[in-house]
């Protein structure tokens, strides 16, 4: 069975500096039908303007992931961390027992998009840490984030994978373990998912399925989300 949550009936959060969508309840925007799937628990998709980010603020006990779509963050943190986190670039931070940080958009000039992902973790108060890959370059179907670091993968505190779609035209098959949780969520272009078509910001969440026919035109991205 195939849920969709259509991109245009996410929460909306707007501050001028920031425009939000919340594909499930987050901050403000509370709906008991959209509290999460399994072990996911946020997936905001962000736009900053030119030179703001937000400020130092404390996280603590949650996997939190960044995904830049269109220009960059730059990143600070207590851990002493400072970085510049480009289009194409993952950011996995868990914040265990506690991580104060700020993401800014440095740019004068560009936008910034990103997606920012909150898994639950299943461990709490473990040490807080941070990791970035650049993935700008894997094509088809790659597992990019993961509780054991699997293929150069970035590690998270759960029994959870974040695998990503990027197609060229060709389809791509995945076989989803029984008992587990799926939801895809559309980054960029349409993509069809057992013959359910998808446009950017929607979301599906997948349950039963024996298996998983992606497709999608050149440039098209998604991210596959297993969960426990």
């Amino acid at each position: 069975m195939i849920q969709v949550r259509k991109a245009d009936t996410r929460g909306h959060a707007e501050f001028g500096w920031l425009d939000s969508h919340h594909t499930f309840s987050f901050g403000s925007y509370h709906d008991p039908r959209y509290m999460g799937v399994s072990a996911l628990r946020v997936i905001n998709d962000d736009r900053v303007v030119p030179g703001a980010g937000f400020g130092a603020h404390p996280h603590r006990d949650m996997e939190i992931i960044s995904y830049v779509l269109e220009g960059s963050i730059e990143h600070k943190d207590s851990l002493g961390s400072h970085s510049r986190l480009n289009a194409g670039e993952l950011q996995v931070m868990s914040a265990g027992t506690g991580i104060v940080h700020s993401e800014f958009n440095p740019s004068a000039t560009e936008g910034l998009h990103f997606l920012q992902i909150w898994i639950q973790p299943h461990t709490r108060g473990v040490e807080p840490r941070y990791e970035q890959h650049d993935v700008s370059a894997l094509r088809g179907l790659s597992l990019v984030v993961s509780p054991d670091g699997y293929d150069g993968s970035l590690r998270i505190h759960q029994d959870a994978r974040v695998w990503l779609a990027r197609f060229d035209g060709e389809p791509l098959g995945f076989a989803p373990t029984p008992g587990r949780s799926y939801y895809l969520q559309v980054a960029r272009g349409g993509v069809t998912v057992n013959g359910i078509s998808l446009v950017a910001g929607d979301g599906a969440t997948i349950t039963a399925e024996a298996e998983l026919q992606l497709s999608g035109g050149a440039g098209a991205e998604a991210l596959l989300f297993d969960l426990p």
